[in-house]
């Protein structure tokens, strides 16, 4: 498209990665800087639910996920130290797949339909008009006396009662979801405060002796080179309109991981921004004008879903209150689908 002004993305991840291939598709000259290289894993629960899905069908990725091995995950149990829930139906179908191969299969469909990866490399220059933050999780290296580590590892040789599993504890969570290449991605959560005798750390991930993650993750073979981790996670709800910057993303936010719809977030986020972002390279509006459209149109859509997740968080990390709700998940439709809809 003649005439257009170009865009500069930093940051190659979900959020980055879809916002420059809509941008592509519709003709605008991007250019993307990504820190690191492809592939790589990352810390995250490789569990795509909610509307994202949609987006990904309109953005025509959806086959791209596919064809990459991508697994549908239908059904989702709930266990704490001691209780369990059976297998129910997810209320929506889920799409699980390993961040290795996902980002790395946008990342060359970016760099297929013209787009600039520029990896290896940190961006230094101001974040002035044209250029967008994709830079993912803001991080924080403390919040309200607590401090939010996760780690993810990926195995074989494990069985699931369901799709997905979610494993709740007083320290946190642990979510093991069935991925791509017969692998298992074992994904966790955890809180420290200051007077926690217990670091956090790789067999925070194994779940305490007797419990049900225990249990599940007794024969387990690691894929030992999928292992990574990130500390000072930031998990209070922050609005796009507070940001200067135009953002996408986890750079605006951070959704509960509980909630499995971080990834989905990240792809409905830079479908919200495309629009906009077209407007201003065609030169129909102002740079301040398009920040503001987009951070409007961002919040209208995940305000009530962040609200619902916080308070959803707080109680999962409540210990009193960790076996009725997985009693609550099992024996109430009317809680479980509420529970699942209002944090998409």
């Amino acid at each position: 498209m003649n005439g257009t002004k170009s865009i500069t993305i930093v940051g190659g991840g979900l959020a980055g990665l879809t916002l420059g291939i809509g941008l592509r598709q519709t003709g605008v000259a991007v250019t993307l800087y990504e820190a690191g290289n492809y592939p790589r894993h990352r810390v995250c629960g490789e569990f795509i639910s909610g509307r994202g899905q949609a987006t990904l069908t309109r953005l025509g990725l959806a086959e791209l996920l596919d064809n990459s091995g991508a697994v549908t995950a239908r059904t989702a149990a709930f266990f704490s130290v001691n209780h369990a829930t059976p297998p129910r139906a997810l209320p929506m179908p889920a799409l699980c797949l390993s961040r290795y191969t996902l980002d790395a299969v946008l990342a060359k469909k970016f760099q297929h339909l013209g787009g600039v990866l520029v990896t290896g490399e940190r961006f230094t220059g101001p974040f002035n008009e044209g250029t967008v933050r994709a830079t993912g999780r803001r991080l924080q290296s403390e919040e309200h006396g607590a401090r939010w580590a996760g780690l993810k590892i990926h195995a074989r040789n494990i069985y699931l009662t369901a799709d997905l599993e979610m494993h709740v504890s007083p320290l946190g969570y642990v979510g093991l979801c069935q991925i791509n290449d017969h692998t298992v991605n074992i994904c966790g959560l955890f809180r420290k405060r200051p007077s926690d005798e217990n670091k956090i750390g790789r067999d925070s991930l194994l779940g305490s002796v007797g419990s049900p993650l225990r249990e599940r993750l007794a024969n387990a073979v690691f894929i030992e080179d999928s292992a990574c981790a990130i500390a000072g996670l930031s998990l209070h709800p922050r609005s796009a309109a507070a940001h200067s910057e135009i953002s996408v993303g986890d750079a605006i936010t951070m959704i509960p991981p509980v909630t499995g719809n971080g990834m989905s977030m990240a792809f409905e986020s830079a479908e919200l921004a495309l629009a906009p972002l077209l407007a201003w390279s065609q030169g129909k509006s102002s740079w301040d004008e398009t920040r503001q459209k987009i951070a409007c149109d961002t919040d209208t859509v995940f305000a009530a879903r962040l609200r619902w997740a916080k308070w959803l968080q707080q109680l999962i990390l409540t210990p009193a209150l960790q076996n009725p709700l997985v009693f609550l998940a099992s024996h109430s439709d009317r809680f479980w689908r509420a529970a699942f809809s209002r944090t998409r």
